[in-house]
């Protein structure tokens, strides 16, 4: 039995109406909505600190009104992710995404998404995620030794922009069985404009049809039918013969069927995925990495301390995914990085039937979002949560820590599948460049824009020196 269903039948706490669920007044006119628009992390985390663990916000002018429910508790957390019963993607930032990039495993809901989950989940088995390791150390070479001439002369590189180039360029090895440099300009441009459309899109109180021909709707359109002509040409090339298929992502979906009706995915489907995963799998890894090493550039103990671990356990040679295992401050520096800079910083879902949350009724209906910002920092969870602390994943505190008081990569039935792919990579590259690297980030945080995914609103430069082997 749930939390939820266990306060649902305790008759000293009743359920109470929806409006008795405490929230900040906002705006006579627009709501929350501003504030929402304009910082939705600091909003999330002071809503916290002020209201407690479930906030009612309002948003919108009249008669457009949004009214949205934001969790900021591991149990509740745990209530909406743990099954997908009652719980649905049926949300304006789940349909304009899939209005984007097409409806794949990310923005699919019921049968629908079982079909597809079941197709794709043998492709992300442990022995498959490792075996791209190879690919993820040879680009991670590659990207240090474009940094040589940067390292010599004293200039700093642009981490975020660096490090987008080299998880494209994995994920174009590993999902397409092709080299993106050609196209990777044209890629690394779309995406941007479609999660800028999409983010205006989900937050605007009133929305243009999306065939009207307004800027921003040809600007999407031009960068969406720009990644489709990428992802089609190879699909068709595979189709056809042209282009041998190998053990990358796409011929493992072409070639997938559903276990239980033999059924495979058709070529919509199959971009579809394509699109989500090019999306989430080099922008989520690439900010992870970034902030892992504009932390670590901040913190020169931990730095070296990395570094030590890493020519104490591999060496000289590139690492390999046995070698992670071995990693354990390294993989615990990621893991802090990624607590206190979510790239995936909030879950939402709607509710398809009455339930209660921390003694509060939701009604059928009720939008709700799991911040995993706030959660990651929140004072009964975590000690000096704005603090840089790898220690907090050591085996000890993260078996006496909530299970949903950590959820980089979600949690439940619906966790992304490419979660540990990601940490890999992460933990992969961040290893190999600390090994090759001195680095020093300037002081203050990272400015940051939390649209589809949380990523750096400016840029994070970082000056090298070279280690001596």
């Amino acid at each position: 039995m749930d939390d939820g269903t266990a306060l649902a039948g305790t008759a000293a706490a009743p359920p109470q109406p929806a409006t008795a669920i405490p929230g900040p007044k906002g705006l006579p006119l627009l709501g929350a909505g501003p504030q929402l628009v304009r910082d939705p992390l600091g909003t999330y985390q002071h809503a916290m600190e002020t209201h407690g663990d479930l906030v009612r916000f309002v948003a919108g002018p009249p008669g457009r009104r949004i009214v949205l429910h934001a969790l900021f508790a591991p149990d509740h957390a745990r209530k909406v992710l743990a099954g997908t019963r009652g719980h649905t993607k049926q949300l304006p930032l789940y349909r304009e995404i899939a209005a984007a990039l097409g409806d794949g495993l990310l923005t699919s809901d019921g049968d629908d998404w079982r079909r597809q989950r079941r197709i794709i989940q043998p492709l992300f088995t442990r022995q498959r995620i490792a075996g791209s390791a190879t690919v993820m150390a040879e680009e991670a070479t590659r990207l240090l030794r474009g940094w040589e001439a940067a390292s010599a002369s004293g200039r700093p590189v642009e981490l975020h922009r660096q490090l987008t180039g080299y998880t494209m360029r994995v994920l174009g090895r590993l999902l397409l069985g092709s080299d993106l440099d050609g196209t990777i300009a044209e890629v690394a441009a779309a995406f941007p404009v479609i999660n800028r459309h999409t983010r205006r899109r989900v937050l605007a109180p009133l929305r243009a049809p999306r065939g009207w021909p307004t800027p921003a709707n040809r600007r999407a359109i031009r960068a969406r039918r720009s990644l489709d002509r990428i992802v089609d040409r190879i699909i068709q090339q595979r189709r056809d013969g042209r282009a041998p298929g190998g053990d990358d992502l796409l011929s493992r979906l072409l070639a997938a069927r559903d276990p239980d009706t033999g059924q495979g995915l058709d070529d919509a489907e199959v971009r579809a995925q394509v699109l989500l995963f090019l999306l989430a799998g080099h922008e989520t890894t690439a900010s992870a990495i970034t902030f892992t090493l504009h932390l670590l550039g901040h913190h020169p103990d931990a730095q070296q301390r990395v570094r030590d671990e890493v020519r104490r356990a591999v060496g000289a040679r590139a690492p390999t995914a046995e070698d992670v295992a071995r990693l354990v401050y390294t993989t615990r520096v990621v893991k802090e990085a990624i607590r206190l800079y979510p790239p995936a910083y909030g879950v939402g879902r709607r509710t398809s039937q009455d339930e209660v949350i921390g003694g509060f009724l939701l009604p059928a209906g009720s939008a709700v979002v799991v911040s995993t910002w706030a959660i990651h920092r929140h004072p009964r969870h975590w000690d000096r949560p704005g603090a840089f602390d790898p220690e907090r994943f050591t085996p000890q505190r993260e078996a006496a820590r909530h299970p949903y008081a950590y959820l980089p990569f979600g949690a439940g039935p619906r966790a992304c599948i490419g979660g540990s792919f990601a940490l890999l990579e992460a933990v992969l590259a961040t290893a190999m460049i600390v090994r090759a690297y001195r680095l020093q980030t300037p002081p203050g945080p990272v400015p940051l824009a939390a649209g589809i995914t949380l990523r750096p609103a400016a840029t994070v430069p970082c000056t090298l020196r070279s280690n001596p082997t």
